[in-house]
């Protein structure tokens, strides 16, 4: 790495935070389209179909201001039925391709990047729901007892 020290500044305030939530996966295994199309109604997809997963992996921007946990490893219940026109195709929309400077940019305190040779990806801190639970409950005591 390369850096170059311009000036130092005065301090110009909080740096804006992130707005909206993430969408975060449910258990590891492999990512599903069927489920992907899905959760897509939910918000902006990170990864494509056939991509591993694992608990607690940032897969997407949730429309909402809050993170929400999906399961992006459901399969479509197969029954012996027929109905004609309900097995339309599924359209996803493309992921978007994460580059090392979008997702410095996009992650907050208690989330981190991954980089390995091949992907770059985004996790929490905490990867159980129960642990991200208990760290936000603690943190909520601690801030109501310093208060």
């Amino acid at each position: 790495m390369y850096q170059n020290f311009l000036e130092y500044q005065t301090y110009k305030g909080d740096m804006p935070a992130r707005q909206s939530g993430v969408l975060i996966s449910h258990g590891c295994g492999d990512a599903v389209a069927y489920a992907l199309y899905n959760s897509q109604a939910r918000g902006e997809i990170f990864v494509k179909p056939g991509e591993k997963l694992y608990e607690g992996m940032i897969i997407g921007v949730s429309n909402k201001g809050a993170d929400l946990v999906v399961n992006a490893l459901r399969g479509k219940k197969l029954t012996n039925m027929r109905a004609s026109g309900s097995d339309d195709a599924i359209a996803l929309i493309p992921p978007r391709q994460m580059t090392l400077e979008f997702a410095l940019e996009f992650i907050e305190d208690d989330e981190s990047v991954e980089i390995t040779p091949k992907h770059i990806r985004l996790r929490k801190l905490h990867l159980t729901e129960i642990d991200r639970k208990r760290v936000s409950r603690s943190v909520q005591y601690n801030s109501r007892e310093k208060g």
